[in-house]
């Protein structure tokens, strides 16, 4: 069988670009696949590159010649730009070009020629497969040959010497077609596998079904990405009555009937679908009848006797028999491992992993070692370090006389890894040593299984270790000092989740309290808490005051609670997504909440928090988990985050590597000095409203505001508002001196401002706070209300409605930002104005006034939303500036947050001095989405596959980031010094941050505990 590979070259000559399509190999498909193209040639003058034109035959025929030609990457967008079809006619042999450049490219088969080669085998010292075919893409399209992470290392393993079990891997595109086909074997599937087994076979001098020399198995799963399990396997495949006799003969009838009730057990489980239960109880009787404790205990006899029982399981449950033959066992296991890709299990793990885009999972089929012969075999875990703590020294558990499953299982206690040093002393040095090549061969930390059989030693499985946080930075910064790796590979081995963990509390076992878990809700802020439930703001506040961990159980949050919030350990919603109030809000501050719990119901009157047929009452412990979602009963003991040494190192290595700032979110003096610690280079986004929540004084000083119907009135209140923006902004200033300032003038719909409650209630409220009568209230309510506030009278449209609010938010921000100054600070103010749709402009004249014997004419010079609030911005600078006889610079731009403004961007660049992307609205406005509704059909969208990820959480790439580049580059032409950012919440999630720097944006603005994370991001991205 053969493969036609195809690779895509650019060629250049003089001013000239050719893009080619080349047909430059053609390989035997059971080759090693160590296929190499040339990426990037020397540049030579005068370089002879003779080019061929393949014909349907394969064959050569020479085309021409041309000197001079370099050759050089081609970027994807450069095939679309050209529109080369994927099937070319050129083809380019460099018969004299100089020697191929080490950079693997896969391969891309020609489907019209050759079959898909989807069985690769390996053994020790050879292998079909590598490490790179873990999920191989090419130019074109995913390359067919996918062999999973497991089948990918095992490959490895093999090829570079290590003793692994013979075996094969079906690969991941044999378990799509599965998929695809009606969950049937796609055709010559079978045979394929038939061929690699006779391999395995040779190579082991057994057979599968010969009880003379038996032949046994393991099927096991493997994706791309690891999903521990979640997807299922199959242990001693290959047993029958025959077959069983026969490795009694050779190995004893205690070993071979234990091994056969465990594969009736298992292959029942996970191929018939027969309950694990069904066959546990008859287990459990029979140790009950026999006085045994243990599994162990069991004679051979008593085996036998269960091998009888467990298979009359197959009868009484299924009504048919356990099936004997050997390949027809086969057949249904790899059967059952496709089908387990798409178990609920598996779904709901990708789903919660927002793991996306893999085509199934691979199968490996695997000659069967075995750790239960006697003291001389044993079986083991372990990872080459500390994976809690990172330290370099090997850490796992061993049991002697086991199979892996009793390790994994806890059907019994494991011993330290130490203790095969005793009593495996060779196998022992030889598993240290393994671990050394493995680590230096992965330059990572690696987790492996393995088994002793007699003494001799086998390796199972290695892939990369999971870690902590703490772990992983441990062992990025050991590895670089070490020399196994350098700075930007060390900054890729760590995860954002990582530092996540790093930078909240975190319970000590999460694995202590998973029987204590009732109810599973959205992931919405990092970290740990404990606390008593609570149903109202006021009552967090309380408890908190009284020295009391309070958990704030809301169906959802409004602005109102966010005092209630500050105060509470966590917080807990009913409603609401990622980015609800309640979990932009914790976010920001730090503080775990896990929001959008569908399974719960929350009577906030009579104080009742009901969870299936558990009922919760005020004052009752609860824990929450921030990271994984999950409402836990009880008081869960907590561990305070891990700060090191180690963390100051692996940071200050990712701030060296990153283009990208990365700024914060920060609403108030503390939250500054909380970005500032976090390494923030200056605040992006100042939210001036969360301000007004800060006491009672000014939350009706703003409803005073609201429902002022003179001009009189509205700046009587605002000048009760002044001194409190006055004092925030210059000790915001104070915190971040020497550093930018972006301060957003008010933005949300002043709805939002308003209590809570039924209509009398809140007309009450207002009565009380603003000494008007109650029909001055209702009259005044019905005046403000709107059908959709989000899109209505909210952001510059307040602004240019009432002007003395956006000049008494401006008069207040340089009277601080003077003050500030005069006391030795740097002050770096820049002003931002919200929700922008059109730029400067002017307006029709208007003539009027017709004064007795002439016409008056006044031409009155109308601006546009951003002309209408700088000319503002900026008059009101000038007065202050005069006032207090102190000047300094300042920059005033907008937010783009409305489609319209990012494709008229270039206008809006001739007055804004920077961009700042709001995402949240863009998003919003953008799909057509409210976020406040979203919640409702969101989830049915990402089971679906309609989304694949939450938009308002993950950049919509493809649609929202396209009007990003394209407000970028307009607003760049028309002022190349245009400073751009974004300020949304997408600005501290890592794969938009990686967006956002590679779209050019000069900086990322995010929540003050997530600034270690984008400045993560940030780097992986350079590195």
């Amino acid at each position: 069988m053969r493969v036609q590979l195809h690779w895509l070259l650019v060629f250049e000559q003089g001013n000239r670009r050719k893009v080619m399509s080349s047909l430059v190999k053609s390989i035997t498909s059971t080759s090693t696949h160590d296929v190499y193209c040339p990426k990037i040639l020397k540049e030579k003058h005068g370089e002879q590159i003779d080019f061929l034109r393949a014909n349907p035959a394969r064959s050569f025929r020479a085309s021409r010649r041309l000197s001079g030609a370099r050759v050089t990457r081609c970027q994807d967008s450069q095939v679309n730009a050209h529109g080369f079809n994927p099937l070319p006619k050129w083809c380019e042999p460099l018969r004299k070009g100089p020697a191929r450049a080490q950079a693997i490219l896969s391969p891309v088969s020609n489907s019209s020629v050759a079959t898909k080669k989807k069985v690769f085998t390996f053994g020790k010292g050879k292998s079909e497969g590598n490490k790179g075919m873990k999920s191989l893409v090419s130019i074109y399209f995913h390359a067919s040959l996918l062999l999973g992470g497991k089948g990918a290392n095992l490959a490895e393993m093999a090829s570079i010497g290590l003793s692994v079990p013979p075996g094969l891997t079906i690969s991941t595109e044999a378990c799509q077609d599965y998929q695809n086909n009606g969950k049937r074997l796609p055709e010559g599937l079978w045979e394929e596998i038939l061929g690699g087994l006779e391999y395995v076979e040779t190579e082991m001098g057994a057979f599968l079904g010969d009880p003379s020399k038996p032949l046994l198995l393991s099927v096991r799963s493997g994706a791309a990405i690891s999903m521990p399990g979640m997807m299922d396997t199959v242990l001693n495949l290959g047993l029958n009555d025959e077959v069983v006799a026969g490795l009694a003969s050779k190995s004893g009838d205690r070993f071979a009937y234990d091994s056969f009730r465990r594969f009736l057990d298992m292959f029942g489980n996970v191929v018939v679908g027969i309950p694990h239960s069904s066959f546990e109880e008859k287990l459990e009787n029979l140790k009950a009848v026999r006085g045994a404790k243990l599994d162990t205990e069991l004679t051979a006899t008593d085996l036998k006797e269960l091998v009888e029982q467990y298979k009359n399981v197959y009868v009484e449950v299924k009504g048919e028999k356990f099936p004997s033959d050997p390949r027809k066992q086969l057949q249904l296991a790899v059967k059952a491992v496709f089908d387990s890709w798409d178990s609920p299990r598996a779904n709901k793990y990708r789903s919660i992993n927002q793991i996306t885009g893999l085509r199934g999972t691979a199968v490996n089929i695997q000659s069967m070692v075995f750790g239960n012969m006697g003291n001389t075999s044993g079986t083991g875990v372990l990872f080459t370090r500390n994976p809690s703590t990172g330290e370099k020294k090997l850490y796992g558990e061993f049991l002697v006389n086991a199979q892996g499953e009793d390790v994994v299982a806890g059907i019994r206690t494991p011993e330290d890894l130490e203790a095969m040093k005793s009593c495996m002393p060779e196998a022992y040095m030889e598993l240290v040593e393994n671990c050394e090549i493995l680590e230096r061969h992965y330059k990572e930390m690696m987790d492996i299984e393995f088994t002793v059989q007699e003494n001799r030693l086998w390796m199972l499985q290695c892939r990369t270790g999971k870690r902590t946080g703490k772990g992983a930075v441990k062992i990025a910064v050991d590895m670089v000092n070490e020399g196994l790796v350098d700075i930007r590979s060390a900054i890729k081995m760590v995860e954002p989740q990582h530092l996540d963990q790093l930078l909240h509390p975190q319970f000590e076992d999460p694995s202590s309290y998973k029987d204590q878990v009732v109810a599973t809700g959205l992931p919405a802020s990092p970290g740990a808490a404990i606390g008593q439930v609570v149903f109202s703001a006021e009552d967090a506040e309380s408890w908190h005051a009284q020295g009391k961990s309070a958990i704030l159980v809301r169906t959802e949050t409004s602005p109102e609670d966010v005092g209630g919030m500050h105060a509470a350990a966590g917080i807990l919603t009913a409603r609401g997504g990622m980015t609800s109030h309640a979990a932009v809000v914790a976010r920001g501050w730090g503080k775990c909440c896990v929001s959008g719990c569908a399974d719960i119901r929350v009577n906030e009157i009579e104080k009742v928090l009901v969870i299936g047929d558990k009922v919760l009452k005020e004052g009752e412990w609860l824990s929450l988990n921030g990271s994984t979602g999950e409402v836990i009963l009880g008081k869960q003991p907590l561990s305070p985050p891990a700060f090191s040494g180690d963390l100051e190192t692996f940071m200050s290595w990712a701030d060296e590597i990153r283009r990208l700032k990365v700024m914060a979110n920060a609403d108030t003096p503390a939250d500054a000095v909380t970005a500032r610690d976090n390494g923030a280079q200056g605040i992006g986004l100042c939210r001036t409203e969360h301000m007004f929540f800060a006491s009672d004084e000014r939350i009706k000083a703003v409803r005073k505001m609201i429902m002022a119907v003179t001009l009189e009135q509205r700046k009587a209140a605002l000048n009760l508002l002044l001194p409190y923006q006055r004092s925030d902004f210059e000790g915001i200033f104070r915190a971040m001196d020497g550093l930018p300032v972006t301060i957003r003038l008010l933005d949300p719909p002043l709805h939002e401002f308003l209590p809570e409650g039924d209509l009398e209630q809140i007309v009450g409220e207002l009565t009380t706070d603003t000494g008007m009568t109650e029909d001055e209230v209702y009259s005044r309510i019905e005046k403000l209300s709107e059908v959709n506030p989000m899109l209505g009278f909210r952001g510059c449209r307040l602004g240019i409605s009432y002007p003395e609010l956006s000049e008494m938010q401006v008069r207040a921000i340089f009277q601080a930002a003077v003050s500030a100054t005069n006391q030795g600070f740097t002050v770096l103010p820049e002003i931002m104005v919200p929700l922008v749709g059109t730029p400067q402009a002017r307006l029709s004249v208007f003539s009027f006034l017709f004064i007795f014997l002439f016409f008056l004419v006044t031409y009155f010079l109308m601006y546009m939303e951003l002309g209408h609030q700088v000319s503002l911005i900026r008059s009101t600078a000038k007065k202050v500036f005069s006032e207090m006889g102190s000047s300094l610079s300042f920059k005033v731009g907008t937010m783009i947050e409305i489609p319209r403004a990012a494709l008229v961007a270039d206008e809006i660049a001739k007055e804004a001095e920077f961009f700042s992307f709001g995402t949240n609205d863009l998003t919003q406005m953008t799909f057509g989405y409210s976020r406040d509704d979203v919640g409702k059909f969101l989830p049915i969208y990402l089971s679906k596959g309609i989304l694949q990820s939450d938009p308002f959480e993950v950049l919509d790439q493809k649609g929202v980031g396209q009007l990003i580049k394209i407000a970028t580059e307009k607003g760049r032409a028309a002022r190349p010094s245009l400073k751009v950012g974004i300020c949304g919440e997408h600005g501290g999630e890592p794969s938009s941050v990686a967006f956002f720097a590679e779209a050019g944006l000069d900086y990322v603005s995010c929540s003050p505990f997530r600034v270690p994370i984008a400045r993560l991001a940030a780097a992986q991205v350079a590195a």
